[in-house]
């Protein structure tokens, strides 16, 4: 049930403190990042009539975020409270549904979840922005070398989404978000980086976690090479 009270003593607060009201919401089965590509199909009614909405304004905008529990298609599903912001940057009609290419953005925190009406909607804060620092190049430097050696592993036991060598911003302060995006790390991973309040942070926990799937990498081949028959 939603607490007017709450709503009441947000709405007094717009304006002052980076919150947005009813912003339109589009739970996933993934993780968007900052300044990374976010391609869709929008089919459901309830996400053509968000799109409709969304596209009278520009930049054209709405919120993603990660699916805790449930199916991204029919609703009901229980959300994790931390997303990124996605501005629609491409749009092309199809049989049946549109296609939409966005990027990520700003990053938000769900303050309060609203009723559908008929799509997702949420009280919205915006998260500070990372500041970089020059001092975290070589803290940068590593977190490139771990999340391109283990996407090469993992190649070897699966397709990957991005390869080993994909090029990525020379901007540092999109490249971090983007090596966080790349690596090869569960939903559950990217969302804790998601949260991180400063680069260092970010960068520490994006060579750290990478490593953790490494190792799990170099365990699953020694299983594989036991399970050999000789």
């Amino acid at each position: 049930m939603i607490d007017m009270r709450i709503i009441v003593a947000l709405h007094s607060a717009m304006g002052k403190s980076g919150l947005m009201d009813a912003f339109p919401m589009f739970p996933l089965g993934s993780v968007l990042f900052p300044h990374m590509p976010l391609p869709l199909r929008f089919f459901e009614e309830r996400y053509l009539v968000m799109l409709a909405q969304v596209l009278q304004n520009e930049p054209s905008e709405f919120g993603v975020v990660l699916i805790e529990r449930g199916q991204e298609v029919g609703g009901g599903e229980q959300r994790f409270a931390v997303g990124t912001v996605a501005q629609i940057t491409e749009l092309e009609g199809g049989d049946g549904f549109v296609a939409v290419l966005a990027q990520g953005a700003r990053r938000v925190e769900i303050v309060q979840w609203l009723e559908d009406d008929p799509f997702p909607r949420a009280v919205v804060r915006e998260l500070e922005p990372l500041t970089w620092s020059s001092d975290l190049a070589p803290l940068f430097q590593r977190a490139e070398r771990a999340v391109r050696r283990a996407l090469a592993m993992a190649s070897e036991f699966s397709d990957q989404q991005w390869a080993a060598d994909v090029a990525i911003s020379d901007d540092p302060f999109e490249a971090a978000w983007q090596l966080a995006a790349i690596a090869p790390l569960s939903e559950l991973d990217q969302v804790a980086l998601l949260r991180s309040t400063s680069f260092a942070e970010l960068l520490a926990r994006t060579i750290e976690l990478t490593a953790e799937a490494e190792q799990l990498f170099i365990e699953q081949a020694a299983a594989d090479d036991d399970g050999e028959e000789p």
